[in-house]
């Protein structure tokens, strides 16, 4: 399917490791033709590097932040160290979705038999209007009127459509958060067990949210909440909030939540 060009710096990559060299470590982006890129030694890890091939080796995927365009305008300069392990897991299974939808156009367009050049036509038609092919395949295994209600039309939709329900599992929205809270009164860690149980009673089987709370250590109590959408998470997100913080407040505590 139709690859992007050329990065934007900042912009994080998937890419795979071509040559370990001392002074740095030689790539090929997966996702924009196999476009060339440099990690130089100090953009492998914090710290001193004493090995380079202690941290990377021939073949190996990682994902990396562009940091500039080279002179030569043909490559790219690249850091591993700036990539948190929580953003390379959420790229590389964004790459893997992309991956995975190309192959189901793929075989849309064998069975409704376009050429090479109408499915890049269309590849590129669905991905200006939802954002990724993975989003246009996820909508549609959502809602069967993602596609006409944004343009399309034909034959094909009909069939676009049932690769999705068959192959995407609609994704659950999933919110993390810490509740600090403190009750320093004679039945202070009552009070607090009272509010994080009202915070778990917004979970709710029928509608697919799903609330637990954990301890992190006084007085850190961490909070994850998945729910089949955006709506209803936020939803459970801020009653469960609010519920929680005044059952302390009221009970002469201090507490307050933030998200992430």
């Amino acid at each position: 399917m139709a690859e992007l060009e050329f990065p934007s710096e900042g912009e994080l990559v998937v890419c795979t490791v071509s040559d370990v060299k001392q002074n740095g470590a030689y790539t090929k982006l997966d996702t924009y033709n196999n476009l060339e890129g440099f990690i130089f030694i100090g953009e492998i890890a914090s710290g001193w590097v004493k090995n380079i091939r202690g941290f990377v080796r021939d073949g190996q995927r990682l994902v990396c932040k562009v940091l500039r365009t080279r002179k030569d305008g043909r490559s790219v300069e690249l850091s591993l160290k700036s990539v948190s392990d929580e953003r390379r897991r959420d790229t590389i299974q964004a790459w893997k979705n992309e991956q995975r939808a190309n192959q189901l156009l793929k075989v849309l367009a064998e069975k409704v038999e376009w050429d090479h050049d109408k499915t890049e036509e269309y590849a590129g038609e669905l991905i200006e209007e939802f954002g990724t092919l993975y989003s246009a395949f996820e909508e549609s295994a959502i809602n069967n009127e993602a596609l006409s209600a944004s343009g399309f039309e034909g034959d094909w939709c009909a069939q676009f459509i049932e690769l999705a329900i068959e192959n995407i599992i609609p994704p659950f929205v999933h919110i993390k958060g810490t509740f600090l809270m403190e009750c320093h009164t004679t039945e202070g860690i009552e009070v607090i067990r009272r509010a994080l149980e009202a915070a778990e009673s917004y979970s709710d089987e029928e509608n697919e949210i799903s609330i637990t709370c954990h301890y992190d250590g006084a007085p850190q109590y961490r909070i994850e909440l998945r729910a089949p959408d955006y709506k209803s998470g936020e939803s459970a997100w801020e009653s469960l909030c609010e519920d929680a913080i005044t059952i302390v407040e009221e009970s002469g505590g201090v507490a307050s939540a933030t998200r992430g």
